[in-house]
């Protein structure tokens, strides 16, 4: 390739943007583009999550009616999560409580948890012929409280079109802290429609609420955009292979796929969030280290996770995008 272009950037590599405007005012982003046709929108500000992402200009993930919200403007009290969620491609929730507002041992607690609304430092932009890598580090920590460090490695192929997230979480503390992260990894149209395949390959699956239950049957049905959809929660122990464990979603509308895979002993709790209202149509596929009941309920069944100090866990997920139904389907 080298001979033919002036600068890489005419086929591949990474840029960085300001945005201008509205609430998303001043926030940064890195552009990264493989040449392949993947394209992905790092959202510095927030926790170097990714807020869009495309795969030859079809969009893959749900960007929600709130937009771009800068973190000055996040309330973590009750479900003011909500006002800022952008969603977008990949949400972090964590590091020390994720799913539903709660108290626990004397804490107040917000939906999903503070890590997403907290701005990452870019540590290091490296490429070469097989991949770009970008570095990230976001620092949960207070004052006389919780000192957390979440080491974050994307890695871009130039091969194919797939990518490696890779955290690393470190409790730079002198006392143990809870350990919640979950991924929430959100399927918007034109990936997700009516006419789209989920495969969650499963052991068990358990509803989670009565709401839920009631259709549990059709849980990995889509179907159009519905007035007035109420939310549906399942949590699954999904099977795994040489433990690795396997999702995805392949859109029979737009030709493309995509196939989630991550080590099942580092994310052992598996949600899928059914959101299809209109404007609201939205399918979560979240691998995590814990499920969205909040954390007084988690430690209440005896699942907390903790960190020691200096003690450190690493998760990570593969994400590869498909365009043939076929080798999307042997994937599982």
């Amino acid at each position: 390739m080298k001979n033919y272009v002036g600068n890489p950037l005419q086929v591949r590599g990474a840029e960085r943007y300001i945005l201008q405007g509205g609430k998303g005012d001043g926030m940064h982003f890195i552009n990264v583009r493989n040449g392949l046709g993947l394209e992905a929108w790092i959202s510095v500000d927030r926790a170097g999550d990714i807020s869009r992402l495309t795969v030859d200009g079809k969009n893959m993930g749900f960007f929600s009616p709130c937009g771009y919200v800068a973190p000055q403007y996040y309330d973590q009290k009750g479900l003011g999560f909500l006002k800022s969620f952008t969603a977008g491609f990949i949400t972090t929730c964590g590091l020390t409580a994720v799913g539903s507002p709660c108290v626990d041992d004397g804490e107040e607690l917000g939906l999903h948890g503070t890590v997403s609304h907290i701005p990452a430092e870019v540590c290091a932009i490296e490429e070469d012929d097989e991949a770009l890598t970008i570095k990230l580090k976001v620092v949960d920590g207070i004052i006389f409280g919780k000192k957390l460090v979440l080491t974050r490695v994307y890695r871009f192929s130039y091969t194919e079109n797939t990518f490696l997230m890779e955290d690393i979480v470190s409790n730079e503390s002198e006392n143990q802290s809870p350990y919640m992260i979950l991924y929430h990894c959100n399927m918007g149209y034109p990936l997700l429609t009516e006419n789209s395949v989920i495969k969650i390959p499963h052991n068990s699956v358990k509803a989670r609420d009565d709401h839920a239950q009631k259709y549990i049957d059709s849980k990995l049905l889509s179907d159009t955009p519905q007035p007035n959809y109420q939310e549906r929660c399942y949590y699954y122990d999904v099977k795994e292979t040489d433990g690795i464990a396997k999702v995805g979603i392949y859109s029979d509308d737009a030709n493309i796929g995509l196939v989630m895979s991550y080590d099942k002993a580092e994310l052992d709790c598996f949600t899928q969030w059914k959101m299809l209202g209109e404007k609201d149509y939205v399918m979560g596929l979240e691998p995590g280290n814990c499920n969205a009941d909040g954390r007084d309920v988690t430690r209440e069944k005896g699942l907390l996770k903790f960190l020691q100090p200096n003690e450190s866990g690493r998760t990570a997920i593969k994400f590869s995008f498909i365009s043939e139904k076929e080798k999307f389907e042997k994937s599982f």
